[in-house]
């Protein structure tokens, strides 16, 4: 029999007996409800019973499908993402909300579904995408499918991150709850999925269109001439007050989802809560809004241009966006502009876009014919593999899409051709650029510096050359950064250039908790040794007089409505394309002033967290204002930065302090700044905590301005003062090894290990005095008694009168600990009852949070024997040269690694790689002879990036390195990054000043 759907579309073949389907649809967005709804329409429309389990509103069923077969089930079952606010997802909070909703009563709910699928007989369970109805289908004999293009263990799985360990447990039940999914209809713009048996691609679902263009703007009184753009962005957030001038002259808004309360200006329309969108969107000349599913797919469907806002944390996005400017069909729109009313040239750039796409939009009906055949017994695919390892490789995945060149993994046929638009660039090395890049460099005149032979400075001279002279109305698409890059700077005028270097860190690492990772002051009297490698960032500076700086379109939009030029910073920064953060970054130098002076460090950072994927920016733009705030520096020119790193972010190989040393440097040589390499270091390490907000200490500035190639830096860090530079010894080698876990300095267990850190030191200053408060009574009376003066000396007054002063921990020997402290060191001890006890933790830039419990004694512990162990690290470096001195020195770091985990800073990734070298050093064969690899240690501040490794300098050594990354891949789906190599700290390769050659036809 065959079912024609009511008016329109298509048709689905009915089989000749009566289905019932259960379709599950998650509770984040309407996007899910509205794509769902075209896939239940043709399964009624085919005779079939559907019943939706959904907290989405009746009214976006029931006004498209009339009919005693469709039945609604309001329950929710997990919650989505919670947003702050409409672009903000708050990630802390969602994970919280789905442990109540979904963790919590797990159990009650499995059993309530499944004796409700066995009460309405279901043939099969369809899920977009809710991870637990796929579990309850199992427990009751149905099979399941899942519809979606994204799925919730891949988005949750950067949000833990943020979260702590404590909720790691969610993503892996959500993958395999999805792993008893018979498989996945995959839409198009999706994220990797392993979690999923196997995969069905099917073409877009949108939603059909009732009325003409001209139908619709006919019932609005909008003339057919009249340009109309739609304002979506899935309900009206309060306090967004709407504008008149926004809009070009003559333009006409429709706002969806308004609050009945909202007044709109009179070029403003508000429409109905159950107003049909797709007709609507089909009516205008462009849309504003954020990206989701729906916007997205039916922007493309009806080859509307979309203005996008990005939102914040929601990790389907990047791939959603590739897709809408794969097909020319979307721009950007900074959220400052949203926010502030700079609309103009967004929209009517929008509306010279030609919309591309022109694949197939019937998807709703090919998933209702596939789920059909599956009811009825159909087998599509088959295979079985474990959800949570194909979890593991998803998150992998994920990042590799978003941040890494050279996939070896099978990717859609868009986004592959969207990678080759981006010009995603493998690290260059020697042998390819000694030829090329010598003649794209030589565009450029270099006034002063040199590149000292670095094949990455000459990489990156080579891009700066590319962007001369590019054409922006060339037919081949280019990246937003490039073509944002290509009219960044006057190539007649001068530009500076520095570099600096990203660190591995050998010995030290958290004990000095201030050396990028966390627990800065109290850490470390030592915290040795920090090698710069051979990846580094560089930046591009140039100064202008504001009346004569080439600006960007939006920019001068917002000049002329402010009244004229006044100094503008604009900074584009490459590699955006293949991360979530927006690429360019603008604002007048006037924000960071109040009348005469600067503004306070808390309005800073307050002023790059309100647009989180412009946070980047922070790092650069901070230098700028850490210079006027700290030095006193008025920059009363405008100024243009390119930022260009090959330091991998989330690796613990110091991203972050890269950027800022070379953003400081290479402003600070543009504007004849002469900054000690400790100073600058320290002015940088400013820039993090105060107006990033990480808790870091100045270690890793420190390596990135003042180290030196094949040297670690030893320095001691009370607060910051560089001892010397140790020379490695020829026959030692070190590797860093990427785990595949990103790392955050700002992540929640870093704060919390710091935080831990000085509640201890102060829980043992207060132990001291109250000691030396019962022990100098005593003392007074043997003083004027006949006591020996001697035994005044035993009781160690001055000694406990220095530990109750006590500044850093790692002052304080290990024997000492042992002796007098350890044992009133609690093992962990809650917020409220330490500062009820003992006032505060004094430090500056972390918060003791009254309702968390901190773990004390592990991270009290670390930095006192941690300091010991880099002090014998760095004397054996100069011993003999024998097997027994790099055993003790691998000793030491294998030592350092356990004391890690203990804090609560280890991780799976690298506690595996660690155990592998441990396994190659102690295997004994008769062919292999001794060790090569002698010992490894997690590296800066834990919770994930990468391990450093000490080994010997010969073949052995790099083949079991290379055997390392082959078994850590075939174990977890991840080949490991290594880092190797050295290269100079920025400070010592100082800075390039390069302008481009005459042209003229003399030459």
């Amino acid at each position: 029999m065959r079912v024609r759907d009511g008016d329109g579309g298509g048709e689905v073949t009915a089989p000749p007996q009566h289905l019932v389907f259960a379709y599950y649809i998650t509770g984040h967005g309407f996007g899910h409800a509205t794509r769902a709804l075209e896939v239940v329409r043709h399964l009624v429309a085919a005779g079939h019973d559907v019943h939706v389990v959904t907290a989405a509103p009746e009214f976006v069923f029931t006004t498209e499908i009339t009919s005693p077969s469709l039945h609604i089930r309001k329950v929710l079952l997990d919650c989505g993402a919670v947003q702050a606010d409409a672009l903000t997802v708050d990630r802390l909070a969602s994970l919280e909300k789905y442990h109540q909703t979904a963790v919590v009563p797990r159990e009650s709910i499995l059993r309530t579904e499944a004796e409700w699928l066995n009460s309405i007989k279901a043939d099969l369970v369809v899920s977009d995408v809710v991870p637990v109805a796929c579990r309850a289908a199992a427990d009751a004999g149905i099979r399941s499918v899942c519809v979606t293009n994204f799925s919730w263990d891949f988005i949750y799985a950067e949000y833990v991150v943020a979260a702590g360990h404590h909720h790691r447990s969610i993503v892996w039940q959500i993958a395999e709850d999805y792993s008893h999914c018979e498989f996945l209809l995959r839409l198009p713009g999706y994220c990797p999925m392993p979690a999923f048996r196997d995969v069905i691609d099917v073409p877009l679902v949108v939603r059909r269109l009732h009325r003409s263009r001209s139908e619709v703007r006919k019932e609005l009184g909008i003339a057919d001439d009249v340009k109309l753009v739609i304002f979506n962005f899935g309900g009206q957030p309060a306090g967004w007050e709407l504008k008149k001038e926004w809009l070009p002259d003559g333009w006409l808004c429709l706002v969806c989802g308004a609050s009945d309360t909202q007044k709109l200006p009179p070029n403003f329309i508000k429409l109905a809560k159950d107003a049909y969108t797709p007709d609507l969107m089909a009516a205008s000349d462009c849309m504003l809004g954020k990206i989701g599913y729906g916007t997205v797919s039916e922007a493309l469907a009806y080859k509307l241009p979309f203005v996008f806002v990005r939102r914040d944390y929601f990790n389907e996005e990047p791939f959603l966006r590739n897709m809408l400017e794969h097909y020319q069909c979307g721009i950007e729109m900074i959220r400052r502009d949203l926010l502030t009313g700079h609309w103009k040239p967004y929209l009517q750039r929008a509306i010279t876009l030609q919309p591309c796409y022109d694949g197939p939009i019937n998807g709703g009906e090919v998933a209702a014919h596939i789920l059909q055949d599956t009811a009825v017994g159909k087998k599509y695919i088959s295979g079985k593999l474990s959800g949570a390892r194909r979890l593991r490789d998803a998150i992998v995945l994920g990042y590799q899409l978003q941040r890494a060149p050279g996939r070896d993994v099978g990717i859609p046929d868009w986004y592959s051709l969207s990678e080759k638009e981006i010009s995603v660039r493998p690290t260059p090395t020697s042998h390819d650029m000694n030829g090329s890049a010598e003649s794209s460099f030589e565009d450029f005149e270099i006034l002063h510096g040199d590149m000292q032979g670095l094949t990455d400075t000459m990489s990156f001279l080579k891009s700066l050359s590319g962007l001369v002279g590019n054409d922006l109305r060339s037919p081949e698409k280019q990246t937003r950064e490039r073509a944002a890059a290509s009219v960044l700077f006057d190539w007649e005028e001068e530009i500076y250039v520095a570099r600096a270097p990203g660190r591995l860190d050998v010995m030290g690492g958290i004990a000095d908790y201030s050396g990028s990772l966390v627990l800065q002051g109290p850490f470390c009297n030592f915290s040795l040794h920090k090698m710069p490698i051979r990846e580094a960032c560089h930046v591009a500076v140039q100064r202008s007089d504001p009346t004569k700086q080439k600006q960007w379109k939006h920019t001068q939009a917002r000049q002329l409505a402010n009244g004229g030029a006044v100094p503008v910073l604009q900074i584009v920064s490459f590699g955006s394309e293949l991360s979530n953060r927006a690429p360019t970054f603008d604002m007048d130098l006037s924000d960071f002033m109040d009348g005469d002076k600067p503004i306070s460090y808390d309005k800073a950072k307050e002023y790059f967290s309100r647009d989180p994927s412009q946070k980047w920016a922070a790092y650069v733009a901070g230098t700028i204002f850490v210079l006027m705030s700290e030095l006193g520096v008025r920059f009363t020119d405008s100024m243009s930065i390119l930022v260009s790193s090959s330091v991998p972010e989330g690796k613990g190989v110091s991203s972050s302090a890269s950027v800022e040393v070379a953003s400081m440097s290479a402003i600070a040589a543009a504007y004849g700044l002469n900054i000690a390499p400790r100073d600058l270091a320290l002015l940088c390490q400013k820039v993090e905590n105060r107006v990033v907000g990480a808790p870091c200490g100045v270690m890793d500035q420190m390596t990135s301005a003042c180290g030196e190639a094949n040297k670690l830096l030893a320095m001691v860090c009370q607060p910051a003062e560089v001892k010397e530079l140790v020379s490695i010894p020829t026959h030692i080698r070190f590797w860093g090894l990427d785990s595949g876990i990103r790392h955050s300095v700002g992540g929640t267990d870093y704060g919390s290990v710091r935080v831990g850190t000085y509640m201890g030191r102060k829980m043992i200053k207060c132990a001291a005095s109250d000691l030396l408060s019962e022990l100098l009574p005593s003392c007074t009376s043997m003083q004027s008694g006949d006591s020996n003066p001697d035994e005044y000396e035993e009781h160690g007054v001055d000694l406990l009168k220095s530990e109750a002063s006590m500044e850093y921990l790692c002052n304080l020997p290990p024997h000492r600990y042992e002796a007098v402290y350890a044992k009133d060191i609690p093992e962990t001890i809650t917020g409220d009852v330490f500062l009820e006890k003992y006032g505060d933790h004094n430090d500056a830039v972390t918060e003791v949070d009254r309702k968390r419990s901190y773990c004390v004694r592990a991270p009290t512990r670390h930095p006192i024997y941690e300091n010991s162990r880099v002090e014998a690290f760095k004397a054996l470096l100069t011993a003999s040269k024998t097997d027994e001195q790099l055993s003790a020195l691998g000793e030491l770091m294998f030592q350092c690694h356990y004391s890690y985990n203990a804090c609560g800073l280890g991780s799976d990734g690298t506690d595996r790689l660690v155990n592998l070298v441990q396994e190659i050093r102690h295997r004994k064969t008769l062919r292999t002879g001794g060790p090569s690899l002698f010992g490894a240690k997690i590296t800066g501040g834990g919770s994930g990036g990468s391990v450093c490794v000490i080994g010997k300098n010969c073949l052995k050594s790099s083949e079991e390195i290379l055997e390392i990354q082959k078994r850590y891949k075939a174990a977890t789906g991840y080949l490991p990054i290594v880092f190797e190599g050295s290269s100079p700290g920025a400070c010592k390769f100082g800075y390039l000043k390069i302008r481009r050659r005459s042209t003229s036809p003399s030459n």
